[in-house]
């Protein structure tokens, strides 16, 4: 049986480590080139944070969350954009002027602002993923059809945007000089990135545990295990799945955010159905029903596509893939679960309902598996 007495003291060196080595140990060990890099791999984990709570927690699987990524990314894009062109005393971002531009499309002219554009990362994206909760989960739809349907919405904004010439089209909008006044040429601005992103992230996983351990979080597994047992107990399913649908939209756009100044371009081969599919492969690698097993997976995932692809380009495609299908089908806990096993070896692998971690990501597998193949209603 598990002391609970132990756990407050644990989570906080848990988190006390996590900021031990980001804070500490990657800026003295890491190159400036190997801290961005891990800076833009921390972007990926925070969107990971975010399905791992959807999928793993409320079975939502999410295969468009490209989309909120990119709502977040081109926004801000667009305010670094205007901020660079008043630093360099034009109103109009040097591509459009390329393009014959005389000035800005209507939609950009709010972004000027930095409140509106920090409040609008906030805001849009995490209302358009309450109403399209809305309009789904109120009428049922789960499962395949859920999966389906917004992939087809990341494949939709991908299109608008290869289209869409004031955004920059197919080349997307790059070359950012400046992030809130601050020079992104200079290393100390650079390292002052990477400082918020990996803030972000741990605030994240903060967040994601106390809704996991909340009452909220217990009515979202059983959602996800016995959603119909839920309804006839008396719960509104729907409302409880457009609230986690919600906060991964958000975590989304603001990873979406802080991937532009870090990476210095946003386009839409960034937001389309490939990235929105690799999100979730990085989540399922690492344990989607844990709390630290997608920021794992995700960040390890990335890793790998940054150095493998290069070494072997022909072979990584096939590499991920049988990855995915070798952790769903023989390991559905990923990485976080062999911490799991372990602790169920050395009998300390208890959940707070009796059960170990193995068994309960083996439990929400079967679960995930039988909720494909029902129908919605």
């Amino acid at each position: 049986m598990r002391n609970l007495g132990t756990q407050p003291v644990r989570t906080l060196a848990g988190f006390g480590l996590g900021a031990l080595l980001l804070f500490v140990v990657a800026p003295l060990a890491l190159s400036d080139y190997n801290l961005g890099l891990l800076a833009k791999f921390l972007c990926f984990g925070l969107v990971a944070i975010g399905i791992g709570l959807a999928w793993g927690r409320g079975g939502m699987l999410t295969l468009g969350q490209g989309v909120f990524f990119g709502l977040g990314a081109y926004m801000m894009a667009m305010h670094l954009k205007l901020a660079d062109a008043s630093l360099a005393g034009s109103d109009v971002p040097d591509f459009l002027r390329f393009a014959g531009a005389a000035s800005v499309p209507w939609f950009w002219t709010p972004f000027e602002s930095g409140l509106f554009t920090i409040l609008a990362i906030i805001v849009i994206p995490t209302a358009v993923a309450g109403l399209l909760g809305l309009m789904m989960f109120r009428r049922r739809v789960k499962g395949a059809y859920f999966a389906i349907i917004s992939q087809a919405l990341a494949a939709a904004f991908a299109v608008y945007l290869v289209g869409e010439q004031s955004l920059g089209g197919s080349n997307g909008i790059n070359r950012f000089n400046s992030f809130f006044g601050y020079d992104l040429a200079d290393p100390v601005n650079r390292r002052m990135l990477f400082f918020i992103i990996a803030a972000l992230v741990l605030l994240a996983l903060a967040a994601v545990r106390q809704l996991m351990r909340s009452r909220w979080g217990e009515l979202l597994v059983a959602i996800r295990d016995q959603e119909e047992r839920v309804r006839f107990l008396g719960y509104d399913p729907a409302n409880a799945k457009v609230v986690a649908f919600m906060v991964s939209a958000l975590f989304a756009s603001v990873a979406g955010a802080m991937f532009v100044p870090i990476v210095g371009i946003i386009s839409p081969t960034d937001v389309g159905v490939v990235p929105s599919i690799a999100f979730l492969i990085g989540v399922a690698i690492g344990g989607r029903t844990t709390l630290v097993g997608p920021l794992l997976g995700a960040v390890g995932v990335a890793w790998a596509q940054s150095y493998l692809s290069d070494s072997f380009p022909q072979a990584w495609t096939y590499l991920q893939g049988l990855l995915f299908i070798a952790v769903i089908g023989f390991f559905p806990a990923g990485i976080a679960g062999i911490a799991a096993l372990i602790r169920r070896r050395t009998g300390g692998g208890q959940n707070d309902k009796g059960t170990t971690d193995i068994e309960s990501v083996q439990g929400s597998a079967t679960t995930d598996s039988s909720t494909l193949e029902e129908p919605a209603r």
